[in-house]
């Protein structure tokens, strides 16, 4: 059997080899780790392996980052490379694999089943810090309850030196589609205001309105006598800007399945940069930091958390294969093991795999927006606190009304329990 970890790495990679290990082995079974995901096997080469034993993985699970690497390395590009990847297995006696990672990730594990026709067994393991993979509700992809706990450990920080020097920090977290991490942290953490893209309706959303959006905020804030505050930006939604708009932020990379590589992108600085301009023309200031988080939170150690439910996983991967089970993702549901057919992961329309996007419509999320200090309909319904917003920011009501009024259209609707 041989373990593979491609994508990006995630707290509790090295739990799900162990375990993994652990039950492979004392099935009499061998197990091989295949170092840097598909990177050099895809080329013919099998020179990059490790042999996996008890003794070596028995206490690697406290630690975070890949005992056996990693990378973003994409074989199902050119089927020489798919091809390539087979005959290396099976010149090194494998005949089953577990990958580990996340959507694309799962796309080359169905591929590579597909492509073996019957001759690999392969099972995948859902790894992302984005929470995004499609998983039936409330059953998170591994890496994500630590990288939310370690960032509201770094914004819980942050927020007291906004306080105490008077500033705002504008915060990009990874989440390349999906806005699960950005929101798990601005949340938990009490964050001013979060914003990710799935709040704006519509395939696109223009940078002008992000930057409204935070400018209103400032307003906001400013009208209470506060000139601090934190605000969360899902890095998901540079990939939602007009491609017009993302071409005027130059040249940008993209990895080895066309992703952008958003990090590439100084998203937090541009937006800082047209925020302080648009203050300056209120003949207002702000002191604004920006900062990237996600590389903090990917390699760092599990929580209990993931090392327990990355071990179960781990465990129900090989388990699942020593039985003769392929071509499915391991999921853990309410306690209970289920595979998920990978073919069940793409969506139709796209042809590539979906991903699970944070349902604006659930009161989880009409909860998190109450809390937000950001412009709302009852500020332009209530005619005293549009006094204030208008006189901090130098306008008329009316002009304020005319300039802001069009951030509130799409307000999700006021919370009822009890009709």
């Amino acid at each position: 059997m041989a373990i593979l970890v491609a994508g990006g790495p995630a707290p509790g990679i090295n739990s799900v080899i162990g375990a993994a290990t652990i039950r492979a082995k004392l099935s009499g079974v061998e197990v091989l780790g295949i170092q840097d995901g598909f990177e050099w096997i895809m080329r013919g080469d099998v020179n990059h392996v490790v042999p996996l034993t008890i003794d070596t993985v028995s206490r690697i699970h406290f630690r975070g980052g890949s005992y056996i690497g990693i990378s973003r390395a994409n074989p199902t590009k050119d089927a020489k490379h798919l091809d390539a990847v087979l005959i290396a297995l099976k010149r090194l006696g494998v005949d089953r694999v577990i990958t580990i990672g996340g959507d694309d990730t799962a796309f080359s594990a169905m591929k590579l089943a597909e492509y073996a026709a019957g001759h690999l067994k392969v099972v995948h393991v859902p790894k992302t810090i984005d929470n995004d993979l499609f998983l039936p509700e409330g059953t998170p992809t591994f890496g994500f309850q630590t990288a939310r706990h370690v960032g509201v450990g770094i914004v819980k920080d942050l927020l007291v030196d906004a306080r105490t020097t008077s500033r705002w920090y504008f915060i990009v977290t990874m989440g390349r589609k999906a806005g699960h991490l950005a929101l798990g942290i601005g949340k938990s953490v009490g964050a001013t205001i979060t914003l990710i893209p799935e709040e704006f309706p519509g395939p696109r959303v223009g940078l002008d309105v992000i930057v409204d959006t935070l400018l209103g905020s400032i307003l906001k804030r400013l009208s209470n006598g506060r000139r601090d505050g934190i605000a969360i930006l899902a890095e998901g939604l540079v990939e939602k800007l007009d491609p017009a708009e993302l071409a005027k932020l130059g040249d940008v990379e993209r990895d080895a399945h066309d992703n952008l590589r958003i990090a590439e992108i100084n998203f937090a600085d541009i937006v800082k940069a047209r925020v302080l301009a648009r203050l300056r023309e209120l003949a207002l200031g702000a002191t604004i930091v920006t900062k990237n988080l996600g590389y903090e939170l990917r390699c760092t150690d599990p929580i209990p958390f993931d090392m327990e439910y990355t071990r179960d996983l781990g465990y129900c991967a090989a388990k699942y294969l020593l039985e003769g089970g392929s071509g499915a993702m391991v999921t853990i549901q309410q306690g209970c093991f289920r595979p998920i057919p990978l073919k069940e992961l793409l969506d139709p329309q796209t042809g590539k795999t979906r991903v699970r996007m944070v349902d604006v419509a659930t009161e989880s999320y009409r909860i998190a927006r109450r809390y937000m200090l950001r412009l709302r309909r009852d500020d332009f319904e209530d005619e005293k606190e549009l006094s204030k917003l208008a006189v901090t920011a130098g306008m008329t009501m009316e002009q304020f009304r005319e300039r802001f009024g069009y951030l509130v259209e799409d307000e999700p609707p006021p919370i009822q329990f009890l009709r």
